[in-house]
């Protein structure tokens, strides 16, 4: 598995769009909240998840993610959704249309590891007091969780 994927690419083209592959997950506690991150890049909250490093399935990068981001290993329980048409503009002028698969994941254990610089906060929210979400694709993937409607692909 090669570390830095993006970074390595990014330095061969640059802000040009690419084509990236992203995995994530939703987790939920007792009262059926959904774990929200607060990300650095947007300052705006979305679900835990990442870029697939090269030679990763996106069931690896989803559990590696979590534990980066939130400091919490989980297991994939069931797939969530695939969504294949959003392009994102970063504040940094990178340009990606994003392949994101998601996953319904569970908690195994909270670790003590520190949390990426990626993330400012995280927290529980349930379906009717959601923050704004960062983008159109992650809103469409808590949509779907939370009106029981998936699989989907999208």
């Amino acid at each position: 598995m090669t570390k830095d994927y993006v970074k390595a690419l990014r330095q061969k083209v640059g802000h040009e769009p690419i084509i990236l592959n992203f995995a994530g997950g939703i987790l939920t506690n007792d009262q059926n909240e959904i774990l929200l991150q607060k990300r650095s890049d947007f300052n705006a909250w979305g679900l835990p998840g990442g870029v697939l490093e090269f030679g990763e399935s996106a069931q690896e990068a989803c559990v590696r993610e979590f534990l980066e981001e939130t400091g919490l290993k989980v297991r994939i329980k069931s797939l969530l959704g695939v969504s294949t048409n959003f392009i994102q503009c970063y504040p940094n002028q990178d340009v990606a249309q994003g392949i994101t698969i998601e996953f319904i994941v569970e908690l195994v254990e909270k670790t003590s590891k520190e949390v990426s610089s990626e993330t400012l906060e995280l927290k529980y929210f349930s379906k009717d007091k959601l923050p704004k979400i960062f983008n159109k694709q992650q809103q469409l993937f808590i949509d779907h969780y939370f009106n029981e409607d998936y699989p989907f692909i999208d």
